[in-house]
């Protein structure tokens, strides 16, 4: 039987203040020529994104603050231009807002599970996302296979994991820039023996400012040597 059947209803949670963040003039002013893409790609995770099994059904009343905004606080932390590829793609969460954000990016989305890579696809071909390819598999199926200028990531794996598996996929001197949650300082020290093999920058710790009321996303950024 088809997983999208005899799925139990789930409860529906209230999202008109987040419906009213994502209308906001301040939204519209930073998200700037990408905000009608954003919009519409937010919406249709709003309808489709619990039916496919791409994020919780309480995430629905707090898809801009959690998610698309999360998002978007990485993108100032990223380069103008160059090779960003994001493992663990998921819903798209950075990697389609970023693309969508960054059209002069190249965004490379690696995902291990089929019907989020086939929901990838359909968001690229709706949108008409020139700049993104996806593929599918685990990011150590990867190494070496690019020379990316950044790796990024969000609620993938401990630091120390997330290193080894994204540091091979970097060019020398490239970044590993990911979103972590508030306690990622206690990941860095468990992860420093991963960080060295790689020759890598002592890790910073950035705030991810987006509009005034939204809590600041952390982003660790680290070099590879």
């Amino acid at each position: 039987m088809s997983e999208e059947l005899e799925r139990p209803s789930q409860p529906v949670e209230d999202d008109t203040q987040d419906r009213a963040l994502g209308e906001s003039a301040m939204v519209r002013e930073l998200l700037g020529d990408a905000y009608d893409n954003v919009r519409c790609f937010g919406e249709l995770l709003r309808e489709q994104g619990g039916l496919r099994g791409l994020i919780g059904p309480r995430e629905v009343s707090r898809l801009w603050e959690r998610h698309l905004l999360n998002s978007a606080a990485l993108v100032p932390h990223l380069p103008s231009t160059g090779v960003v590829v994001d493992i663990g793609s998921g819903a798209g969460l950075p990697g389609i807002v970023v693309a969508m954000m960054r059209p002069q990016l190249r965004l490379v989305l690696i995902e291990p599970m089929e019907r989020r890579t086939t929901w990838l696809e359909e968001v690229v071909e709706r949108f008409g996302l020139m700049n993104v390819e996806v593929r599918r598999g685990r990011a150590e199926e990867y190494h070496g296979a690019f020379e990316a200028d950044v790796v990024t990531s969000r609620a993938v794996a401990n630091l120390a994991k997330l290193t080894r598996m994204s540091m091979p996929l970097l060019r020398r001197g490239g970044e590993m820039i990911i979103l972590k949650g508030r306690n990622v300082a206690s990941e860095i020290d468990p992860a420093r023996k991963a960080l060295r093999s790689f020759k890598a920058s002592e890790p910073e710790l950035l705030s991810g400012v987006t509009v005034p009321g939204v809590e600041p996303t952390t982003i660790l950024r680290v070099r590879r040597g």
